[in-house]
């Protein structure tokens, strides 16, 4: 088209013959750009619904796809969670025993006797006070049973608890 057009500029009297030609390939390129026009409205329709299609695949599989992260992600902090708790869980037994072993050491160092060592001083004051018992002649009394021992008490309960048991075992 283009060299048509040269040749027809390069004769004067073909002026005219340019304007038609000129005219004429206008008019081509108007009728293409309409065919261009219905076409895409033709296939505009089937183009939307191929692009639909691929739009839900795509979210299918990124859904999928974050779904599993998702899993993964859950699984990794459950598991840290888990190891966080056991390691709080040691380190506050750790804690409370360190703190038992001081308080325990403290109250040796106080002469605070520990309950095995009452349970022996019972025992020991019991059989003291059967024997005086028999060298009186009298039956010896029913013995109660010793309350369960606790751990520790504080000292003035236990230096109480002495001296109100060397009263009775005097009497």
């Amino acid at each position: 088209m283009v060299k048509k057009l040269k040749a027809m500029a390069e004769g004067k009297s073909e002026r005219n013959q340019l304007a038609s030609a000129i005219r004429e390939s206008a008019q081509q390129i108007w009728l293409a750009g309409l065919g261009a026009f219905s076409k895409a409205q033709e296939e505009g329709g089937k183009a939307f619904s191929s692009l639909v299609r691929e739009g839900t695949s795509i979210q299918r599989r990124t859904r999928a796809l974050t779904e599993e992260k998702i899993g993964e992600v859950t699984g990794k902090v459950s598991k840290a969670a888990g190891d966080l708790g056991k390691q709080a869980t040691q380190s506050w037994d750790k804690l409370e025993q360190v703190f038992e072993d001081r308080v325990s050491r403290a109250l040796t160092r106080l002469g605070v006797p520990t309950s095995k060592e009452i349970q022996e001083l019972i025992t020991r004051v019991d059989a003291l006070n059967d024997s005086v018992q028999a060298l009186n002649g009298a039956a010896p009394p029913a013995r109660r049973r010793a309350a369960p021992a606790k751990t520790r008490t504080a000292p003035a309960a236990k230096k109480a608890t002495r001296r109100t048991r060397a009263v009775k075992a005097a009497s």
